[in-house]
Order: C-alpha cells, then structure tokens, then sequence
C-alpha cells in the first residue's frame, strides 16, 4: 500500500498559482499576447521560442509537483508480518571472571577454558531457542546487558562468542547479575520470566546479596535455574611430581540451590561439557507460553524517487535557456 507519511504537504502545490495571480502584470502587457510562466511573456512572433517557454513552463510544474510529493515523504507499506507468538523471555547470565578461563574441561581430545566449553554449549542452545525472546548477560565484578532480550538469535549467539574473560572485572558478582536481570525481566509478561545463570564461583563482588536479588526475583515472578560449572578433579605436574587438586573448590552450590529453590527453579552441576550439554537439552524442555501475538508492517521510502525527477527536471532548465542563446 502506497501512502505519504506528511500529507499536509501537498497544500504548497498551488503556491507558485497563487503568487502569479497576486502578482500585478507589467503596463505594457496585453491580455491577448500574454501567456504566464511564473510572470514571463512569451514572444508569439516566434513559434520556436514559443515551444521552449512550454518546455520550460512543463519543467517547472514537474520539478515543483516532484519536490512536493517528495517533500510528502511517499512510503510503500508491506503486508503484516507476524512475529513468533509462543516461547519464554529467556535471559542467560554467563560468568566470565576470570576463573572462567581454568582448562578443566575437556572437548574432544584437548582441555579449554571452562568458557570455550560454554560457547560451544551456548552456541547450540541458542540456535535451538526458535520462537523465545534471548537475552545474554556478561558478569564478573560487575554485569553487563551485552544483548537485550531479541527473536535474533544470531546477534547474540555472536557476542557471546566475542566475549573475553576479564571483561567484566576478575571476580564475580552473582547477585549484581541476578539483579540486572529482574531489572530487564519484569517488564514483560509474569508468567514468561526466566532467568538461566551460569557460574564457576562464589559471590565476591557487587552490592546486591545473591539471596536477597533471589528474593527480588521470586516477587516478580522469575524462575531461576542456576548451573555450576567446573570439574571436581584434575591432575597438575610439579617439579618432582603429580597431585590432584579440585579446581571448582570456590563454587558456591550451596547458594546456587538456595537461588533455585527459591523461584521455583532447579540446580545442576556440570562437570564437563557433556554434562553442561546434558543440562540445555533439559532446559530446551520448558514449556512454551502464549504471549500477545505481535505484528510487524515493513515500510520502504520511496521519497528519492520524485526527488529525482524534481532534480532532472531543474537540471534541463539551464540547458533550454543555452539552446536559446
């Protein structure tokens, strides 16, 4: 459907009549010899210089009725496109202090960094999240909205993959993030809210207690799953020897329970990239919600058109008075 944004546009289009006839007519014009074109008479002694005022009296109306129409701002309205109408507002919060980048995890036939493990988990849930709106919180000593709740799970599946650990500060404020997703998440519909958070650590940083932004978060109506991350073992080499130490001895579960159990959640331990696939595959399991259908009119400016012409139009008025030169 073809339509114009600023109408009220086209009331200019008789401006350049009203100014000729406003305009007193020179003494010795007579009405029989006078043809108008904005104020100029044409010589009818001379049929050649005749057509070229026409010509030119035609360029004029063209470029001033183009100008206008362009000035009108003509759209092309497109037929409605329905949006997804099902699905959960789904925020994830990814720790990325820097614990995260302990190579305890083991893909393929080589250990990574526990966040390598998580992009390539992430990666494949997200592209799995057809019809949710995703959200991706990065958090360290602090949070940060990398990308606000989105159906483009391309966008976000690439800033996941470009964040670095360190970014957000070295330590780890889980209630700070919690936090920041009730902020983001409250304003959608109650019984869409979730909130998947995943961490290595405890809380170290931040303002906000993580049980007390759990408590924020169960008032709104947000379900919390939490994920640890870590291994429970690994085999370093020292100088003279082998030893085994625990590398997730900093992870909080006890708390990551207490979020979960507090909004209606679930807690689940991944010790490696299996298990933390295993987990997204049971989290791919909730139930999709029907939320207000919503719809999307795609519009394309067409203004450059008859702005154009109005430009073509003036152009070939110099080369009219040179031709008649």
């Amino acid at each position: 459907m073809l339509t114009l944004l600023w109408p009220w546009m086209l009331v200019l289009l008789p401006v350049p009549w009203i100014y000729r006839r406003a305009r007193e007519p020179a003494p010795d014009q007579t009405p029989a010899l006078r043809t108008a074109v904005f104020g100029q008479s044409l010589d009818t002694d001379s049929n050649v210089l005749a057509t070229k005022h026409w010509l030119r009296l035609v360029l004029l109306i063209a470029a001033w009725l183009s100008l206008i129409l362009a000035a009108a701002r003509p759209t092309w309205i497109g037929d409605p496109v329905t949006l997804p109408t099902s699905g959960r507002d789904l925020m994830m919060a990814v720790d990325i202090s820097r614990s995260m980048e302990q190579e305890d995890m083991l893909l393929g036939n080589s250990r990574v960094p526990r966040i390598e493990a998580v992009k390539n988990v992430v990666s494949e849930f997200v592209q799995r999240r057809g019809g949710d709106r995703l959200g991706l919180i990065l958090f360290g000593s602090k949070p940060y909205l990398q990308t606000p709740l989105t159906f483009d799970r391309a966008t976000m599946n690439q800033q996941l993959q470009e964040a670095q650990t360190g970014f957000a500060g070295p330590q780890t404020a889980i209630g700070d993030a919690i936090g920041l997703a009730v902020k983001r998440l409250k304003e959608r519909p109650r019984d869409h809210r979730v909130l998947i958070l995943l961490t290595d650590g405890a809380n170290t940083a931040g303002e906000v207690p993580p049980l007390e932004a759990a408590q924020l978060a169960a008032r709104e109506n947000i379900k919390i799953y939490t994920i640890g991350m870590g291994a429970d073992f690994m085999i370093v080499r020292d100088l003279l020897f082998n030893r085994r130490i625990n590398p997730s001895a900093d992870l909080d579960e006890k708390t990551l329970q207490a979020i979960a159990d507090q909004t209606g959640g679930r807690y689940f331990r991944a010790h490696d990239p299996q298990e933390l696939s295993a987990i997204y595959r049971q989290l791919d399991l909730l139930e999709p919600v029907e939320q207000e259908a919503e719809t999307l009119r795609p519009s394309k400016s067409l203004f450059h058109w008859p702005l154009t012409l109005a430009l073509a139009a003036t152009l070939l008025l110099p080369l009219l008075n040179w031709r008649n030169s």
